[in-house]
C-alpha cells in the first residue's frame, strides 16, 4: 500500500509521469532488474527484464493518470492519498497505480527467487492519452531488437463489482468518423428552395444505429455504433442551415474489420445521395487471446486468493493489451475493481492491494517457476 500512495502523490497527469518511474526503476534495480527507459517525445517509457530466455512474462501497465475533474466535488485532494473507511482514496488508486504497485511488489518478492524464462515491466505514461509514443512505441523498438513476448498481463482495473469477479481475454476494437453533411441554406417558409442537411441526415441516422456486420460470439457482443455529437446551426430561426457536423464511434468485433467498416458505411451514405465529406481514426485494433497456460494460471489464482471464478469478458474500452497480442502473446487483464475509475474520489479497497499482488505472484511462479 505505501508504493500506491507514493504514486498517487504524484500528480501524473498524461502525458506527464512526474517521477513514478524513477521511483519504480529504482526499486526494480534494487531488486535485480535491467532497467531500460525507453522515452519517446513526452512520453515516459520503462522496459525492464530479470532473467533470461524464454518463456518471457510482461507485466504491462501506466502511470500516468486522467485530470481529477472538479476539485470540489472530491472528499480530499486528488493527489493527497487518503484512508477513509478501508478505502485508499486518490486519482490512479484504481487506475492504476494500485495495479502498477501491486506489479512491482510481486516483482521484488518473486525476483528473490530462482526461476526460469524473463520476466519483464513494460510501464508508459501514455495509457489515457493518445497512445502513440508509449506501449506502441516501446513494443516496435523491442520488436526490432528481435524481442520474444510470450505472455502478458495488463494490470487494468477489470473486476465489475467484487473483486475477483472478472478477467479481460480481449477487447474491441475501436474506429471513429466524423462526418459533414452539406445542404443548401434557405428560409423554411420555402423549403422547396433548399435542401436541409438535418433532414437529409435522419434516414442514414437510423440505418447507421441499427448497421449489423455481425452477430458476434460468445466472447463478443455484436459491433455496435454510438453517435456522440450533432450539430447544425443556421443562426436563426426562420433559416434552414447549410451543413451538418456529426462524430460516431464503432466499438468493433475482431471478424469485422475496420475496412469493412468504411466500406459499409460509404455504401449507406451514397445510397442516400448525401452530398458529405468523411474523416475516418482508427482508435484501436481489436484482440482476442486464445486459451492458454496464462489464462489457466490466471483463473487459478484468483480463484485461490479471492474464493471466486472469474468471468471471462471482453467488454469496456481500448486496452494496450492490443499491442502485445499483435505480436503473438498471450494476454490477459486482471486488476481491481473498477467502479470508481475516472471519476471523482477515486478509491481502491486496501484488503484488494496485497491480494492483487499476491495474485501476480503467483501467476508468476506458475509460468516461470521460483
Amino acid at each position: 500500500m505505501a508504493l500506491t500512495m507514493e504514486l498517487i502523490a504524484r500528480p501524473s497527469v498524461t502525458p506527464e509521469d512526474m517521477g513514478c518511474q524513477s521511483l519504480i526503476n529504482q526499486r526494480l534495480a534494487d531488486a535485480g532488474f535491467d532497467v531500460m527507459p525507453m522515452n519517446c517525445n513526452e512520453v515516459s517509457n520503462l522496459w525492464a527484464t530479470h532473467g533470461s530466455g524464454s518463456p518471457v512474462l510482461v507485466l504491462l501497465g501506466h502511470t500516468d493518470v486522467v485530470p481529477p475533474g472538479s476539485l470540489e466535488q472530491w472528499e480530499s485532494s486528488p493527489f493527497t492519498p487518503t484512508i477513509i473507511k478501508n478505502r485508499l482514496y486518490g486519482r490512479g488508486a484504481a487506475d492504476m497505480k494500485g495495479g502498477v504497485a501491486a506489479m512491482v511488489t510481486a516483482c521484488e518478492r518473486f525476483a528473490a527467487t530462482g526461476h526460469q524464462g524473463t520476466l519483464a515491466v513494460m510501464l508508459t505514461s501514455d495509457e489515457e492519452g493518445p497512445a502513440v509514443d508509449g506501449t506502441a512505441f516501446v513494443v516496435n523498438e523491442l520488436s526490432k531488437r528481435n524481442q520474444r513476448f510470450d505472455y502478458c498481463i495488463v494490470g487494468e482495473p477489470t473486476c465489475d463489482e467484487i473483486f475477483g469477479d472478472t478477467i479481460k481475454i480481449g477487447r474491441r476494437g475501436s474506429l471513429n468518423a466524423e462526418l459533414t453533411v452539406f445542404g443548401k441554406q434557405g428560409h423554411v417558409a420555402y423549403p422547396e428552395h433548399a435542401i436541409n442537411p438535418i433532414h437529409e441526415t435522419t434516414r442514414f441516422i437510423l440505418q447507421l444505429i441499427h448497421m449489423a456486420s455481425d452477430d458476434g460470439d460468445a466472447d463478443f457482443p455484436s459491433t455496435q455504433c454510438q453517435i456522440t455529437s450533432i450539430s447544425s446551426d443556421s443562426g436563426a430561426t426562420n433559416m434552414s442551415p447549410a451543413q451538418l457536423h456529426m462524430k460516431f464511434n464503432f466499438r468493433y468485433h475482431p471478424n469485422a474489420s475496420a475496412e469493412k467498416l468504411r466500406r459499409q458505411l460509404e455504401i449507406i451514405l451514397q445510397h442516400h445521395q448525401i452530398e458529405y465529406v468523411l474523416k475516418w481514426n482508427s482508435g484501436a485494433e481489436p484482440y482476442r487471446s486464445s486459451s492458454g497456460s496464462l489464462r489457466s494460471a490466471a483463473i487459478a489464482a484468483v480463484q485461490q486468493h479471492t474464493g471466486i471464478a472469474p468471468a471471462l469478458d471482453t467488454g469496456g474500452g481500448t486496452s494496450d493489451g492490443r499491442f502485445l497480442a499483435a505480436h503473438g502473446a498471450e494476454v490477459i487483464e486482471f486488476g481491481l475493481t473498477r467502479s470508481s475509475i475516472h471519476k471523482v474520489n477515486e478509491w481502491a479497497n486496501l484488503g484488494d492491494l496485497p491480494r492483487l499482488s499476491r495474485i501476480y505472484e503467483q501467476i508468476m511462479r506458475d509460468l516461470l517457476g521460483g
